[in-house]
This record gives structure tokens, C-alpha cells and sequence, in this order.
């Protein structure tokens, strides 16, 4: 049995040989979840051929045949890293434009926030100067109001002496007419003066 095994394996390895005798280098993928082999110095390496496996070459179809799909995985591999790489770009270009645009929205708004500030505070400057003149206006209006009504007081107070006064000089004209005996001369006051 472990003869068999060896007898099967040597082939195996032998076919990369006489492959690499022609110039046409096979690539044997390695079995799925096997770890990848480490790379070894191939000028110092031994194998054992099996002259039976080392007389049989391989038809020209399937050498031809096994570059046709080399040559297609590596155009395929080439195609999906290019568009890989495309699409790279793109994310990369795209997200330098949201940053750019996220950048200027970001300073219009600082922009913006300091304009409104800044008229704010220019209205709320505004209204203290007009509450400031609404209170001096006021304060003065009060004080004219003040002054009118003192002046007021005065008059009605003159009025009322020069009423008491008149009151007080018809009473003693009246006096002297009567002591006198003689009558007034002038009977009504609108029509001297």
C-alpha cells in the first residue's frame, strides 16, 4: 500500500518536471483549506522521476488548453484589481467632495451664525437707545407736564387773588358810595374801561 501511494505520488511531481523541460510552466492549485506551501530554493531541491512518468508528455490541447486558463484567471485577476482599484478612486474622490462640501456648509453656517450675532447685537444696541430716548422723552414730557400744571396753579392762584382782590375793592367802593351817598359811574364793566 505505502508503495502505491509513493508510485502515485511520483507522477504527480514528475508532471511539473516534464512540463518545465518543455518551457511551459503548470500551475497545480494547491487542495482547498490547505495552508500554502513556504517558498523553497528550487536549485537545491531533489525529486525523485519515475522514468514511466517522465517518458509520457502531455498533449499539446491540455498544455495549450492549461495557458488559455492561466492566461484568463490572470486577465480576470487584472480586470477585477483594476476595477478594484476604480472603485477605490471613486470612494476616494467621493468622499473628497462630501468632506469639501461638509467643509464650506460648515463655514457658511459659522458665517451665517456671525452675521446674525452681529445684528442682534446692533438690534439689541438699538432698542436700548430707543428705550433710552422713550425714557428721557418720557422723563421730559413729564417734567413739561409738571411745569404746565405748576404754571397752571399760578394762574388760577393770581386769578383767585386778583378775584379777592376785585371782590375786596368793590366792596370797599361800595362802601364809600354808601357813605358817600353818591352812585357809581360806571354802571356796567363791559362797556368802560
Amino acid at each position: 500500500m505505502a508503495g502505491e501511494e509513493a508510485k502515485k505520488a511520483v507522477p504527480a511531481a514528475a508532471a511539473p518536471e516534464a512540463a518545465a523541460e518543455k518551457d511551459v510552466p503548470v500551475v497545480i492549485p494547491p487542495p482547498p483549506g490547505a495552508k500554502p506551501p513556504a517558498v523553497a530554493d528550487d536549485s537545491k531541491a531533489l525529486v525523485v522521476v519515475d522514468s514511466k512518468a517522465a517518458e509520457k508528455p502531455h498533449p499539446e490541447k491540455n498544455i495549450h488548453r492549461g495557458a488559455h486558463e492561466r492566461d484568463v484567471a490572470l486577465a480576470k485577476v487584472e480586470t477585477e484589481k483594476m476595477s478594484s482599484l476604480i472603485k477605490a478612486w471613486v470612494e476616494n474622490e467621493k468622499a473628497k467632495a462630501e468632506n469639501k462640501a461638509a467643509k464650506k456648509l460648515s463655514s457658511i453656517l459659522s458665517w451665517e451664525n456671525t452675521k446674525k450675532a452681529t445684528i442682534d447685537a446692533q438690534l439689541k444696541r438699538k432698542e436700548e437707545e430707543l428705550e433710552k430716548k422713550k425714557a428721557e422723552y418720557a422723563e421730559k414730557m413729564k417734567n413739561r407736564k409738571a411745569i404746565a400744571h405748576r404754571e397752571a396753579e399760578e394762574k388760577r392762584a393770581m386769578v383767585v387773588a386778583r378775584r379777592g382782590e376785585e371782590v375786596l375793592k368793590a366792596e370797599e367802593m361800595a362802601a364809600k358810595y354808601r357813605a358817600t351817598g353818591l352812585a357809581p359811574k360806571k354802571l356796567l364793566g363791559c362797556f368802560g374801561a
